[in-house]
């Protein structure tokens, strides 16, 4: 199966674009583009930010998007993620230069798909924040490389989410820290969702990126 990103249905933070970098934020199950559109006065200046919308529709009664069917309460289908990490690197093609510099911030799903996309395409993607999320499990032809180049991640979660499984959490804790440069923490209270004090910290990551990519 091949999906497709929706470019009209994307959302741009106001300004020019051009010259700067790019933060692409991607949402989770059951929300759409305007889901994390809201974090941008968060976000760091003098960048360009712009939220998709996932390509699937969730079976009924959910509503909103979603980047790939969930198949069980335990396990999620790595193919269906890396499905999902294609059309968004598709999507990037159409909107920006190959020598845009582009950092992804997912939540939940949206994390999964973005980690997923750096696995696909390390000279695309620079920088990811995986909020809430985890790493896909098997094996990808850059695995190898991404434990050369160890691209800055930051992954943050909640002590008390109970969302996503154990196992992909035990996983993504071992698989991140063997292919990135990690940073991040699991913030004590936190359900499924993010604080105010993660929003900090993300800030905090986001303004390195773009000084190096600016500085390029």
């Amino acid at each position: 199966m091949t999906v497709s990103i929706d470019p009209t249905a994307t959302l741009w933070s106001a300004g020019p674009r051009e010259g700067k970098p790019l933060l692409v934020l991607l949402h989770g199950y059951g929300a759409d583009e305007n889901d994390l559109f809201g974090l941008v006065p968060y976000l760091p200046n003098d960048i360009a930010v712009a939220a998709v919308a996932a390509p699937l529709t969730p079976p009924w009664p959910m509503p909103g998007r979603s980047w790939y069917p969930i198949d069980s309460l335990d396990t999620r289908d790595a193919a269906g993620i890396t499905t999902a990490a294609e059309a968004l690197l598709a999507w990037l093609d159409e909107v920006t230069e190959p020598t845009t510099p582009v950092a992804l911030l997912g939540f939940s799903q949206g994390a999964a798909v973005s980690l997923q996309a750096l696995r696909l395409a390390p000279s695309r993607i620079a920088s990811v924040v995986a909020l809430s999320g985890y790493a896909a499990m098997g094996e990808l032809p850059h695995d190898a490389r991404l434990r050369e180049e160890r691209p800055p991640v930051f992954w943050g979660r909640g002590s008390h989410d109970d969302v996503i499984p154990a196992s992909l959490v035990a996983h993504t804790a071992q698989w991140l820290p063997d292919h990135a440069e990690l940073s991040g923490r699991v913030y004590a209270g936190l359900t499924h969702s993010i604080s105010e004090q993660e929003l900090a910290d993300v800030r905090v990551f986001l303004t390195k990126w773009r000084d190096a990519a600016t500085a390029e």
